[in-house]
């Protein structure tokens, strides 16, 4: 396949670079990883934007957080109708198999995902309607959202909010799966809503009644 290319050099180097560094300092553990499999205790649904370094944020070590990152860190309603769901399936295998204690779905500030949605709904980007936009069909999703902001009187708030919105509906969409629910009342889940302003660096966490409160 032609437009298959070689790797840039650049990341090479960096490879080679954690290898003889990070890598062989902590082989033992990396072999651990490997033959023991995976147990980590929380899965991670965040957004693609490469602002967003979820592992960073939390001090992470590898193996902690199972990780799902898509547009906007939605999480689809619950639809069984046997068709490809990637999200979806990552939400499944998080819960049945690794048995996560916790599901943790992580907003941004200047979220593009979540711009689209605002300008889609709001008639400022007609092509994202088309049925032809992968981005415009997976921001369906977050439409309850813009219904619950758009009677906010300034644009600026509307659009933050609805940055939070795709936090929540994901919260409500998660709530869905017959899996997350049973273990959620078992006690053997808990789901958590968080949001990262980039810039500032903070953290809020939503709470029930309260809203997004500051970390």
């Amino acid at each position: 396949m032609d437009i298959i290319k070689p790797l840039p050099t650049y990341l090479l180097q960096r490879y080679h670079g954690w290898k003889a560094t990070t890598f062989n300092e902590n082989e033992p553990w990396y072999r651990r990883l490997a033959s023991e499999g995976q147990r980590p205790r929380a899965m991670v649904i965040s957004c693609c934007d490469s602002r967003v370094h979820v592992t960073s944020i939390f001090g992470a070590e590898q193996g902690e957080f199972f990780i799902h990152r898509n547009i906007a860190n939605l999480v689809p309603p619950y639809l069984p109708d046997g068709d490809h769901h990637g999200t979806s399936a990552a939400v499944e295998y998080a819960v049945t198999s690794l048995n996560v204690a916790h599901i943790i779905v992580l907003g941004h500030s200047n979220c593009g995902g979540v711009a689209g949605c605002y300008d889609m709904c709001s008639g400022q980007a007609p092509e994202l309607n088309e049925k032809t936009s992968f981005v415009g069909r997976w921001m369906d999703i977050l439409k309850p959202g813009y219904e619950r902001v758009k009677g906010l009187d300034d644009e600026a708030a509307r659009r933050a909010a609805l940055e939070k919105e795709a936090v929540l509906i994901s919260l409500e969409n998660l709530n869905g799966f017959p899996f997350v629910a049973d273990a959620v009342k078992s006690g053997d889940l808990s789901l958590h809503g968080l949001f990262t302003d980039i810039g500032a660096g903070s953290l809020e966490h939503y709470i029930p009644e309260q809203g997004f409160v500051h970390v």
